[in-house]
């Protein structure tokens, strides 16, 4: 059995987010199924314990009676047999956001991702915000080292631009440029795009939230808005 993909656009803990979230939560199994909070992209900051709280208080706040957040702040504990093994037998994985490629880098090869996919082979749910979306696809965006790098791969031949309303519009011309056989997703803020499970030969996606999904393919730009679904592997 195959899981679920949820990706938001960031200023995930409230507004409208509380619709991709509770949905979310169903397709885990209900409040009672394991939520797993993963504040690594706070690490570089020392921030990671005060977002690790908000994601277990915002969760709580949605009726979640069994959520944690986990000390993965760097190489040595994402290689920790006792993360890794909370994460292999969670029902949802929420990766926060913050720095995108402390995030990645941490993560790729690590014993905590290799029980994220075991996790989403078994049927659960795998979600990032901002930073947590980012690498979750093939590719994603550097701004601080200016340059494109491999992600997770959870989402193929795909780069997603958060905050897609505010400020992360203006990174698909170059993005473009640089990733020409590419689909950049662009995920306003409030909002999420979650592989539900109900699609037919493609992954089924459905926008959910307060804004839009923009997709860049081919110099075409196709947009949805939140309650709209469309199914599309991005290959």
């Amino acid at each position: 059995m195959t899981g679920y993909l949820l990706l938001e656009g960031g200023a995930e803990f409230g507004g409208q987010m509380s619709e991709p979230d509770r949905r979310a939560i169903v397709l885990a199994g209900g409040n009672d199924a394991q939520i797993t909070i993963i504040p690594t992209a706070a690490a570089p900051d020392n921030n990671y314990r005060r977002a690790g709280n908000n994601g277990v208080n915002w969760f709580q706040s949605l009726g979640a009676t069994k959520v944690v957040w986990l000390p993965l702040i760097d190489k040595v504990s994402a290689n920790d047999a006792s993360i890794a093994d909370t994460i292999a037998h969670s029902r949802l994985v929420y990766m926060l956001g913050g720095f995108t490629s402390y995030l990645g880098e941490t993560l790729k090869g690590s014993a905590s991702f290799q029980a994220m996919l075991e996790a989403y082979n078994r049927g659960a749910v795998i979600a990032g915000s901002s930073a947590g979306a980012m690498v979750m696809c093939q590719y994603y965006s550097d701004p601080r080292k200016g340059q494109v790098v491999e992600g997770l791969g959870l989402v193929p031949n795909s780069c997603v631009l958060p905050h897609h309303n505010t400020f992360g519009k203006r990174w698909a011309p170059l993005l473009s440029e640089e990733l020409p056989g590419a689909v950049l997703l662009g995920i306003d803020e409030h909002t999420g795009m979650l592989d539900d499970g109900d699609a037919g030969r493609k992954r089924g996606w459905r926008v959910y939230g307060q804004g839009a999904v923009t997709i860049y393919r081919g110099g075409q730009t196709t947009v949805y808005r939140a309650g709209e679904a469309f199914e599309d592997d991005f290959i």
